[in-house]
């Protein structure tokens, strides 16, 4: 039986359509240095690259 890795699945999930997404690096803190455009933009999850979002599937079976 496989195993879910429990760092991929704390670090990425599978929307309701199928996409896997991240979150953007680099949000958690210096948010004074970042301007409102890069920080409204860094608020809303990421697409993971077609040929890394096969590795991240196969890590979450049962995601």
């Amino acid at each position: 039986m496989q195993k879910t890795r429990k760092v991929i699945a704390k670090r990425f999930k599978i929307s309701a359509s199928g996409k896997v997404l991240r979150r953007t690096a680099g949000y958690g803190h210096f948010l004074r240095n970042k301007s409102a455009k890069s920080q409204r933009r860094s608020a809303v999850d990421k697409k993971v690259s077609p040929g890394f979002a096969v590795h991240v599937r196969r890590a979450m079976p049962f995601a």
